[in-house]
């Protein structure tokens, strides 16, 4: 009986280090797909390129080329010609304005010579016309400077201005509240100087007269139809000392100090040895006449 040997199995192959990465070693082994592999082949194959192949296609091509270039061209002879054009109107309307204002300024100058004319006229009546109580007229009447002692009254907004509610001394009902010193706060400071014992108002460099107006016009105070800007300086002739007492112990004194603690309003007053105040713009008078005393004099 013969001996069969046992069958020796051939040994098998280590497995491979990257067996277990076999995702990222069929992307890095076939990084370019089998199809766009097959259709990039057939195409060397067949000898086809992307160029069109007859004298039609090759015409299009090149008729949409020329249109191309064409549009490109106008397109920019275009924006060279109109870059000039805008830069001459910008450059008109610049020397329009220019022009404008040096106009509306030589305008404000004459019109300041013919007020300084009237002033002077009327200061010139005023003492010819007014005999002994000439000077205290045109001291009522703000035609003429004046310097004294008086008080110097700085009124100014609060640091920060913000909305608030409309509440405190001057509640309102159509807009809210802020700290900005307003017209009607102005009105009674000036009237609160009258009644206090001032002889003479100015505001920001602009002297009061009876005929003198504050309002408001949008944001800004306006004191005889000119605009003023905070701080607004308040100078009044007087007795200095009385005039200050009086002011802060009056009810609009007390105005203005209710003013400062509840909307931070900024105020300052000081005692001066010597204020100097403006004459005021020439008066247009159109319902007062002189009352006639006598023929060919008046009072």
């Amino acid at each position: 009986m013969s001996q069969q040997h046992p069958e020796r199995s051939s040994p098998s192959r280590p497995p491979r280090l990257d067996a277990s990465m076999s995702l990222l070693t069929n992307v890095m082994e076939h990084s370019l797909d089998d199809g766009y592999a097959e259709a990039a082949a057939r195409r060397g194959a067949e000898g086809r390129s992307g160029m069109p192949r007859t004298l039609r296609a090759k015409l299009v091509l090149a008729a949409g080329l020329v249109l191309v270039a064409l549009v490109v061209t106008l397109g920019a002879a275009q924006a060279r010609f109109e870059a000039p054009t805008e830069a001459r109107e910008r450059q008109e309307l610049v020397d329009r304005i220019q022009d404008g204002s040096r106009d509306a300024d030589d305008l404000q100058r004459s019109v300041d010579g013919l007020r300084e004319e009237v002033g002077t006229m009327q200061r010139e009546a005023l003492q010819e016309h007014g005999g002994d109580s000439g000077e205290v007229v045109a001291l009522l009447a703000g035609a003429v400077p004046v310097e004294g002692p008086g008080i110097e009254l700085v009124v100014d907004d609060a640091e920060d201005s913000g909305p608030g509610e409309g509440s405190g001394p001057r509640r309102s009902t159509g807009f809210a509240d802020t700290g900005r010193v307003r017209d009607r706060d102005l009105q009674r400071v000036v009237n609160g100087l009258w009644e206090s014992g001032a002889e003479a108002i100015s505001v920001n460099g602009q002297r009061l007269t009876a005929l003198s107006a504050i309002r408001a016009a949008g944001d800004a105070i306006l004191v005889d139809n000119k605009p003023l800007v905070p701080p607004y300086t308040l100078l009044a002739v007087g007795d200095g000392e009385r005039l200050s007492s009086r002011f802060r112990s009056s009810g609009d004194g007390r105005y203005l100090e209710v003013l400062r603690e509840n909307y931070d309003i900024r105020t300052s007053i000081s005692v001066e040895d010597r204020v100097q105040l403006p004459a005021a713009p020439s008066l247009t008078v159109r319902t007062a006449e002189p009352v006639k005393t006598g023929e060919g004099s008046t009072s």
